[in-house]
Formats: structure tokens, C-alpha cells, sequence
């Protein structure tokens, strides 16, 4: 299993010569599997770049959606398979309490006055689904969504193929308890897991219940779940290459104090790639 990130920032994309390092693009991460089988986790602006390298005889598509929050869906209109007759798109994600289907609660960010087009003129065979709540299969790899606390219907995503396991939590806050259990079972002894750190310690004072993750809690959770490696990610629109240099510095460090390995933490950036 080979991981890339196309983006990890959160909220909002944050292009400059201060993002440049860690990058400014928003959630979206490529997991190519051994027989070739492409996922792709969340569809921020970073799906724009991995669409324009998608080779052209990619024809069929998974695409995870954690939750349908603007920077996690953005892309979308800008992914160049989209435009393709013979590719064939299933967009994954959570299920509604008002039972709207995917697809119609999408097409309210693909349409006027927010779009030129509209979902149903899109000329791929693009289908919605509903991320079910067992385990199903997309090629070798095996794939279990959950709920996660977070602000609206959110999922994570738990995708094992053969000894490696890969656990994507890009929006949660697990000070918050509701939801934790769910995030635990999917995060248990992950290879590598990739996990919200939007702020620090401090500034998640002033933002808790916003959805999102502290230093300490990131990393205790995952020190909780036993995961092998940690991949801090949805980095805050307001950080700069220059403060997450001293975040990671942090994080490496308190890692070590909770009795993990220091070489086992890094911080998300775009274009890293991570064999599994």
C-alpha cells in the first residue's frame, strides 16, 4: 500500500511563500494498493493536482469522502477525471438523518448560482454510495468506515490490505468522548495513522467543540489506539511552514515522553509519499 498527500491543510486553502513547505492545498490523500486499485480520501483542492496526474487509462474511481464540509469536497469540480465518458466514479461517504442521497446533498455545492455545471451534466458514469456499516471490498483491500466526532454526519476510514493498515481521522476531536469508541476500533494498531492536529494546545482552548484535535489529544489518542506511525494532518489555515517546523519539534518530543518511538511522528505535507 503507497500513501501520497495531495493536501492537508484545513478549512480553508492557504497558498503562499509561508505554506509552501507543508503546502496549502485541503484534505486529500491517494492510496494506490499492489494490484494498482486507486482510493482516494476526501476531495479538497489537493484532488486538482492528483487528478491532472491520473494517467487517462484510469478509468474506474473510488473516492472516500469523510464528511461534506467545504475543504473536504472542494476539488471536486476541478478533478479532471470527472470530465472523462469512460471513467466511472463511485463517491463514497456518510449516510444523512434526513436520508437525502450522496449525490443530492454534493449537488448542492455542483450547481447555481456555485458552479457552471451541474452534477448531471458531468459526462462521467459517476454513481453516489452510502458507506456502508461493515466492511466491504474495493479491489485487494478491505475497507471499514465509522462515525467520528465532528461537526455533522463524519466518517473515518479504516482500509487494510494484507499486514498493512492504513487509519484516516483528517476531522476529529476526541477530548469530546462522543464517537470515541467508534474512532479507537478504527485506529486500532494501524500501520499509520493519519489524524487530525489542527491546533495547539493552547488554541484548542478557545476552539473546543469546533470538530477538531489538540496536540496532546492527537497524539494520546494515538498512543491509545497503538497505532505504528502517526501522521499529523488538516494543519490550521493560520500555520505557517515555520510554526509547524516547531509543532513537529513538540510533537516529537511529547511522543517520546508517552513512551513511543520519536522517529514514529511526522506532520502531513504535500506530496510526502509513505510506503506501508
Amino acid at each position: 500500500m503507497r500513501v501520497k498527500v495531495w493536501g492537508a491543510r484545513g478549512s480553508v486553502p492557504s497558498p503562499g511563500p509561508e505554506t509552501s513547505r507543508y503546502g496549502g492545498n485541503t484534505s486529500c490523500v491517494q492510496v494506490t494498493l499492489a494490484d494498482g486499485t486507486m482510493l482516494v480520501l476526501d476531495a479538497g483542492t489537493g484532488i486538482r493536482n492528483l487528478g491532472s496526474a491520473v494517467a487517462a487509462e484510469s478509468q474506474r474511481l473510488n473516492i472516500l469522502l469523510t464528511h461534506l464540509h467545504l475543504d473536504h469536497i472542494q476539488g471536486l469540480m476541478f478533478f479532471a477525471p470527472l470530465f472523462r465518458r469512460s471513467a466511472e466514479i463511485a463517491i463514497w461517504g456518510p449516510a444523512a438523518p434526513e436520508t437525502e442521497p450522496l449525490l443530492d446533498r454534493i449537488a448542492r455545492y455542483i450547481s447555481a448560482p456555485l458552479s457552471p455545471l451541474e452534477v448531471g451534466e458531468l459526462p462521467c458514469h459517476l454513481s453516489g454510495r452510502e458507506a456502508p456499516h461493515s466492511e466491504w471490498q474495493i479491489g485487494p483491500a478491505s475497507i471499514k468506515a465509522g462515525p467520528v466526532t465532528h461537526r455533522g454526519p463524519t466518517l473515518g476510514y479504516r482500509i487494510t490490505e494484507g499486514e498493512s493498515t492504513l487509519c484516516y481521522l483528517p476531522d476529529h476531536e476526541p477530548r469530546l468522548g462522543d464517537g470515541c469508541e467508534s474512532a479507537l476500533e478504527l485506529a486500532r494498531g494501524a500501520t499509520l495513522l493519519v489524524h487530525d492536529c489542527q491546533y495547539t494546545d493552547d488554541e484548542y482552548a478557545a476552539h473546543a467543540g469546533w470538530g477538531h484535535s489538540g496536540l496532546s489529544d492527537a497524539l494520546a489518542f494515538a498512543r491509545l489506539a497503538e497505532a505504528e506511525r502517526l501522521l499529523l494532518f488538516h494543519h490550521d489555515p493560520l500555520h505557517t511552514d515555520d510554526f509547524l517546523d516547531r509543532l513537529h519539534g513538540s510533537a516529537t518530543a511529547s511522543w517520546a515522553e508517552l513512551g513511543g518511538h520519536p522517529g514514529a511522528v511526522e506532520l502531513a505535507a504535500e506530496h510526502v509519499e509513505l510506503d506501508l
